[in-house]
This record gives C-alpha cells, structure tokens and sequence, in this order.
C-alpha cells in the first residue's frame, strides 16, 4: 500500500490499485475526525454511510494518473497439489 495525503485536508491514508476499477484504502485515522467531507456528511449518523470522500478520490486518481501508485501484482497463492 503507498501513502497518499489528501490535497483538500491532508489527511492521510494508505492506497493500493488492484485494478483500474479496484481501489483498496486503509484510513490511519477516524474518518470523521480528520476529513471535513466525511465529517460534514456523517453529523447524526455513523460515517460508515458515507459512501467516499470526492476531494480524496480526485487525489487518489491524480496519484494514479502520475504514476505513484502502481497497480498490485497481489494474487492468491496457488492451491496445494491433492496428494
């Protein structure tokens, strides 16, 4: 996973591309706590319903688009041959 800062609000958090479509994002802190966007939109409900925050995603796709964070080449370990 690469770090990536968000150009908004600074927060940060860990990003990994599995595919074009396919991004896995690891916060290292409480989303709420430290991004307005999900802050905002989680008032009076648990964050968890906040689908994405669209300044990170934007930060996400301009880190990709540059190269920063390559696609994973992560697949499942091959199974154990039947003995």
């Amino acid at each position: 996973m690469q770090p990536v800062q968000c150009s908004a609000c600074d927060t940060r958090v860990l990003v990994a591309k599995y595919s074009e479509v396919h991004t896995s994002v690891q916060w290292l802190s409480e989303a709420e706590e430290t991004c307005p966007e999900f802050a905002a939109a989680g008032e009076g409900r648990p964050s968890a319903f906040v689908p994405w925050c669209p300044r990170l995603r934007e930060t996400i796709g301009a880190a990709t688009r540059e190269g920063l964070i390559p696609e994973s080449r992560f697949s499942e370990p091959a199974p154990l041959p039947a003995r």
